[in-house]
């Protein structure tokens, strides 16, 4: 028999954690007058997004809109976007985010599957893709500017009360639906409580390291990782600056322009970046931390960014089951000297539990490559409507990755490959990160894919499409000799393609899904 301490109910909300709608009111309050959001045609202070977004939260209920209703975002990185975003937590709404460069099939999938009742849509972008998708399936429009669909978020709800709003505070609530990228078939959503995001922002104030003042460039999708950055920064009383179109020469610009001492990159932009013929010319002297992640990046491209832009970079690494916070390597350990090092995706941030698991649940030895599994409070709660695939991602209640990684003495990880994209030729094992990393050091190699193609010898044959440095010349049998000498016949290409460029995801990953597509003849590979 449990004994109850007298006075405290069965069933106790006291002992409750905070809603993400609670911080974003702690936040809108850090410090009046000062610029909070930056944009490229408006700039809202502090006291002025407070009000926009106790107006738009109104509206939102004015509109129908209850409390667990999903409400999904398509739109770029805007201040009104932004803000619309953090109403829809005030509200009490399930955030859904609409994937930018996504298939109309993909969008109208999400909206079902998550039961969406009212998009959000910025409809100087994607007014065509709204159209569709309301033609399609009973969703209400909720346009940011006026337009086809009506007068814009923001022109309504001048009428309404801006005074702060009371957000609610059960941290059992489902705050988000985040989708996968549908890289092994139908996308799935997962379904995170506050208790995610509130995890997610305890880590990253507890393990970065955070400019006094921040001045923070967001540069890749606030529907992501860089849209996470955006609450422990209004919480710290920065000032965040939103690009909504990515080049290189423009984020030169808009760093020395605007002071900017934190951003957050995937390494596709950092190439871009190491790339552009301004860089040494510019002043990228207010950088205190650059992020990155997302996608493995190359040590030698990253050993060129620590020399030529400065020691300023610290990597995250997570998914979208666990987001962002599994483990981090920070600019400490970024050390040139250390080569090995800038392999390593850090170590586990405090309050995760890490364990590198066998295909039998079991824990592999020091040294060796298992599937990367976590437990903790960052965890999601579940996917939705698949609870097949919840007994295969929590087996052994861990969650399961998919990320094969090695853990070396001194507790840094490194992840050698996703489970997915692993190659099997000849019966060895070949992760293609690996081969990826070895074409970079090719002087004459800008980037490279790796898949594995059926092949009726090898089972599957390794095959790398190469995009060359301009005016460089290669050779396929350049590009085999380079990595049989430096990784071994197991790991060389049996077959070299060429290309102008690699397709890449609306965040700057490689999308391997579409290489596949293109060189595999659309087939999916089948992964036990």
């Amino acid at each position: 028999m449990t004994l109850q301490p007298p006075g405290v109910p069965a069933v106790s909300r006291v002992h409750g954690g905070a809603t993400v709608g609670q911080l974003y009111a702690t936040a809108l309050r850090a410090r009046p007058g000062v610029p909070a959001i930056v944009g490229d045609d408006i700039t809202l202070g502090y006291d002025e997004l407070a009000q926009l977004c106790a107006r738009l939260a109104r509206l939102f209920a004015a509109r129908g809109l209850a409390r667990q209703d999903a409400v999904a975002f398509l739109v770029g990185n805007r201040a009104e976007a932004v803000a619309a975003i953090i109403a829809a937590q005030l509200a009490g709404l399930k955030n859904v985010s609409l994937h930018p460069m996504a298939s109309e099939a993909d969008h109208a999938f999400v909206l079902q599957e998550a039961g969406v009742t009212a998009l959000v849509v910025d409809n100087a972008r994607f007014a065509e893709r709204a159209r569709a998708l309301a033609g399609a399936r009973a969703v209400q429009v909720l346009p940011l500017d006026d337009g086809e669909f009506g007068p814009g978020l923001a022109s309504v709800a001048a009428a309404m009360d801006g005074a702060d709003y009371i957000p609610g505070d059960d941290p059992t609530e489902i705050s988000k639906i985040s989708f996968t990228g549908g890289t092994t078939g139908r996308s799935k959503g997962i379904l995170h409580t506050h208790r995610t995001t509130v995890t997610v922002l305890q880590y990253m104030l507890a393990t970065y390291e955070w400019p006094a003042q921040v001045r923070y460039l967001v540069t890749t999708p606030i529907s992501h990782a860089s849209g996470a950055m955006i609450l422990p920064t209004l919480l710290r009383g920065g000032t965040v600056y939103l690009c909504d179109k990515f080049s290189p020469a423009d984020f030169l610009r808009r760093v020395a322009q605007d002071r900017i001492n934190l951003t957050f990159l995937v390494p596709t932009q950092i190439y871009g970046v190491l790339d552009c013929d301004g860089l040494d010319t510019a002043d990228l002297s207010s950088l205190e931390l650059v992020l990155y992640g997302a996608a493995p990046i190359a040590p030698v491209r990253l050993a060129d960014a620590l020399r030529r832009i400065g020691p300023v970079f610290g990597q995250i690494y997570g998914q979208a089951e666990a987001p962002m916070c599994i483990s981090y390597l920070p600019r400490a350990d970024h050390d040139p000297d250390r080569p090995e090092r800038l392999r390593s995706c850090g170590k586990v941030i405090a309050g995760n539990q890490v364990r590198l698991l066998d295909a039998d649940l079991r824990e592999v030895a020091p040294g060796e490559v298992g599937e990367l599994c976590v437990r903790g409070p960052l965890v999601m709660e579940s996917y939705l409507n698949r609870p097949e695939e919840n007994a295969k991602v929590f087996a052994g209640d861990w969650l399961h990755t998919g990320d094969m990684a090695r853990c070396d003495s001194e507790g840094y990880l490194y992840l050698v490959d996703r489970a997915k994209d692993m190659i099997i030729s000849g019966g060895f094992n070949v992760y293609p990160s690996e081969v990826e990393h070895c074409l970079a050091q090719h002087p004459a190699i800008a980037m490279s894919a790796v898949i594995g193609i059926p092949d009726a010898k090898w089972g599957e044959s390794v095959t790398a499409i190469v995009v060359t440095r301009p005016g460089a010349a290669l050779t396929e049998a350049d590009v085999i000799g380079h990595v049989t000498q430096h990784k071994g016949v197991v790991n060389a290409p049996k077959q070299v393609v060429f290309a102008e460029e690699l397709p890449l995801t609306a965040l700057g990953k490689i999308d391997r899904k579409a290489i596949r597509g293109r060189y595999w003849g659309g087939q999916e590979r089948q992964v036990a």
